[in-house]
This record gives C-alpha cells, sequence and structure tokens, in this order.
C-alpha cells in the first residue's frame, strides 16, 4: 500500500513538472514499398520507412520566463521503421537536437540541425520545390542541389518579423566536429532571407563551407539557392534555382519547376528539375555533366493525422553521368523509382 501511495505521488509531482515544461512528445511513422532500377543494377523491390516523411520521434518543450521572453528544446531522433535501426547519422537525437531562447529581438538556437538550404528540421527555409527532400535520390531537391545538411557545433539566429519577412543567420564552428584549433575546423557560414506576403512564400539563401579540417574537400565551396511558391488558389506553382562553384572541384547550376493540385481530395503534385555543371578535377576525358529528372506523386489524406501517398520518378545524365560506370549504377543520375505507402503522424 505505501509502495503504491509512494508510486502515484512520484507520478502527480512528474506529471505537474511535465505541464509546467509544456513538453510535447511527437512523431512521424512512414512505411511503405518502394520499386527501383538504376541504368545498369539490378530491379530492387524493398520495404522501406521514410520514402515520403522521415520516420522520427521527438520531444520539444518551452518554458515561458516573462516579459516576452522564454527558453525551449527539441530533442529529434530519426529511426528505420522496417527494421527499428537509428537513422541520419550514429548516436541519440541526430535529426535535431537544439536549445533557443526567443523574444523581442528574435531567436538564437545552439545545436545540431539542418543547414540554410539543407530541407531538413526547423532552421531551413529552403522553398520551391514541392518535392522538397523527399523520395530519395529521383525526387529529393538536394540530391540535385547542395544542401550541406545537417550540421554540428551550430549557432542559428532567426530576426523578428518585419512585415511578413525575416533575415536568418547560422554558423557552425565544426560540421562534424570542433575538436582542432579554429583554423582547422571544416566552418559553416550562411545567410539568408525568407518572405510570405499573401499567396508568395520565397527565400534567397548564401551559404559557404571552408575546407579545414576536412580530407574530402580542398577548397570553400559557395551556394546562392533562391525558391518562391505561389498559391493561385487552383494549383501552387513553385521554382527554385541554385548557382554552386569550388575552386578547383566544380560549378554547377541546378533549377527545378513544380506545382501542386488540389484533386480528388487530395493534392496531386508534378515537377521537373535540371542540372549541369563541370567537374574540374577532371585532368582528361569529359568533365561536363547534366542531368535531369521528372516527378509525379499524390498524397490522399485518410484522417487529419493519417495519409496515403504514390510517387513515381525517373532520372536520365547526359556526358560524364552518363558514361562513367558509377553514375550508370546510381539513381540519382539514371533510373527510376515507384513507391506507396502510408504516414501516420503523432
Amino acid at each position: 500500500m505505501k509502495k503504491s501511495l509512494i508510486a502515484l505521488a512520484v507520478l502527480g509531482a512528474s506529471s505537474v513538472a511535465f505541464a509546467a515544461s509544456n513538453v510535447t512528445l511527437y512523431g512521424v511513422l512512414d512505411g511503405g514499398v518502394v520499386v527501383s532500377k538504376a541504368k545498369k543494377a539490378d530491379t530492387k523491390v524493398q520495404a522501406k520507412s521514410s520514402f515520403d516523411s522521415g520516420s522520427r520521434w521527438g520531444l520539444k518543450g518551452v518554458e515561458d520566463l516573462g516579459n516576452g521572453y522564454s527558453v525551449g528544446f527539441q530533442l529529434e531522433q530519426g529511426y528505420h521503421l522496417d527494421d527499428g535501426t537509428t537513422a541520419n547519422g550514429t548516436g541519440t537525437f541526430t535529426r535535431e537536437s537544439r536549445l533557443f531562447v526567443q523574444g523581442g529581438f528574435g531567436t538564437l538556437s545552439f545545436g545540431r540541425f539542418g543547414s540554410l538550404a539543407s530541407g531538413a528540421g526547423t532552421q531551413t527555409i529552403l522553398t520551391g520545390w514541392q518535392f522538397g527532400t523527399s523520395y530519395e535520390e529521383t525526387g529529393s531537391w538536394t540530391k540535385y542541389g547542395k544542401g550541406n545538411n545537417r550540421i554540428n557545433n551550430a549557432i542559428s539566429y532567426v530576426s523578428p518579423a518585419f512585415g511578413g519577412t525575416t533575415l536568418h543567420a547560422m554558423y557552425s564552428n565544426g560540421m562534424s566536429n570542433d575538436n582542432a584549433k579554429w583554423s582547422g575546423n571544416h566552418h559553416y557560414y550562411g545567410l539568408g532571407i525568407k518572405t510570405t506576403v499573401g499567396a508568395l512564400d520565397g527565400s534567397v539563401i548564401f551559404e559557404a563551407t571552408d575546407a579545414k579540417g576536412d580530407a574530402e574537400y580542398t577548397e570553400p565551396a559557395y551556394s546562392i539557392t533562391a525558391g518562391a511558391n505561389y498559391n493561385f488558389g487552383i494549383a501552387t506553382v513553385s521554382g527554385i534555382y541554385q548557382y554552386a562553384w569550388s575552386s578547383d572541384e566544380y560549378k554547377q547550376n541546378a533549377f527545378g519547376l513544380s506545382t501542386a493540385i488540389p484533386a480528388f481530395g487530395g493534392t496531386a503534385k508534378l515537377g521537373t528539375k535540371f542540372v549541369f555543371g563541370k567537374d574540374e578535377t577532371k585532368i582528361s576525358g569529359e568533365d561536363k555533366y547534366n542531368g535531369w529528372s521528372i516527378n509525379a506523386g499524390y498524397n490522399y489524406p485518410l484522417s487529419k493525422r493519417t495519409y496515403a501517398y504514390g510517387y513515381a520518378g525517373y532520372t536520365h545524365g547526359g556526358k560524364l553521368w552518363k558514361t562513367h560506370t558509377a553514375a550508370e549504377a546510381d539513381l540519382v543520375h539514371n533510373g527510376y523509382a515507384i513507391g506507396m505507402g502510408l504516414v501516420h503522424k503523432f
């Protein structure tokens, strides 16, 4: 009896603390089946998790400090629904782990989160592609555009909104780690502006990374990305363009056009994206490449928290992407994917 009373008291105290901190448990589950084939590879039929939306669970909370200030956090872990393993790198809360302070000055965040052009997490401001980063090699914008993905040791600032426009700045002291002296770490720098005015939603992003402390890169890399969505009522039309370059490594242009149309109780999506560039590391043979993809998808809501989806995408590469053996076996460059599944949110 005494143990039961103690347990009830502990549960009661925990629930009070839980409520006071405004902590929310949330998640997304995505499971489906995908058939895919790269140009010079076998056809695959796979049970797929996160094909449409990244399967995840997380905790988030906010504490009111008074006088218009608050402090909050978000801890988010990705996982593969089909086998239960973790996703988005090794460790815990690798999708996002963020502590933030907000007030009249804006919002200041610290931790690990997606870069401004990554299309991932709470701090990205990427716009202009209806398929976002979904559907892996054939559908995701970041398979053509450069996005820097999620970064560690990061600081992000978002200004207050001025007439629907916010300013964004981000810095990483070491994209993977910052164990070396400052000049030996691989840094990230990002600046952006995002605006929402009526039916228009758009952003412009500049990103730069240096090559310090990273054996994979020898030169700093830069990109400028501009995208916008406009809702005409009967359809939302989107466009995105990026120029990315790294001296002595590559110069690349990528752009995409897409639309989302309400249809038969759900949403149909159509899009095409293109890329062309030059591989500056090639000292002989073909050094230019190009590629394009066509994409189609349909989402149908079954409830406020559950929807079914279908998708088909085709990619085609030219020049270096057509003749290179590795490119011919890679869905990013040459191949197709067809998938369907179910997404549930809690």
